[in-house]
């Protein structure tokens, strides 16, 4: 009996000093070496829900065909995701057929939600992201990537840009 409690208070001490691994931090978001200040990112509307599940999708794997976080995003799925949850509205997996469906707008006036796309494999949208504002979109770049933030003025980005297209009215 002796020996059992001794065995069962061993045990609750080893228990009780042990500890959970310690958390990893996301890093903060990055796209070409430089670190991007949020928070004076604004939107009302549905462009602030857009907005926030946008900024929550950051970091996730780049998966092609991929139309859920848990097992990566491309860009039309990830465009797709955030707009059903967001707002509601049932997109196609398909960049070309997004940008069929919206309305081109200038580039002046771009809001936050608003679609940015790219000529990105010699054919016209063949690469899309969302505008957070600030001249800055987010995207799911491409293979052995995750969901980042880059400027619109990025040369490589700017010499690929298709337009700015709208699904608001």
């Amino acid at each position: 009996m002796m020996r059992r409690l001794c065995s069962t208070l061993l045990i609750l001490l080893l228990a009780a000093c042990s500890s959970a691994p310690p958390l990893k931090q996301r890093p903060r978001p990055q796209a070409g070496g430089q670190q991007y200040q949020l928070s004076h990112l604004e939107a009302e509307g549905a462009g602030r829900e857009i907005l926030m599940y946008t900024l929550s999708l950051l970091d996730v794997g780049y998966q092609f065909g991929g139309s859920n976080p848990a097992a990566g995003l491309d860009c039309s799925g990830m465009v797709s995701y955030i707009y059903l949850n967001a707002v509601g509205l049932k997109l196609p997996h398909n960049a070309a057929q997004i940008a069929n469906l919206s309305r081109p707008i200038d580039t002046s006036s771009l809001r936050v939600g608003d679609l940015v796309f790219f000529n990105t494999l010699n054919r016209p949208y063949s690469h899309m992201g969302i505008y957070i504002g600030d001249g800055k979109f987010v995207h799911a770049p491409h293979s052995n990537s995750v969901i980042r933030i880059d400027r619109l003025d990025n040369r490589y980005f700017s010499a690929r840009f298709d337009g700015a297209r709208t699904l608001f009215s």
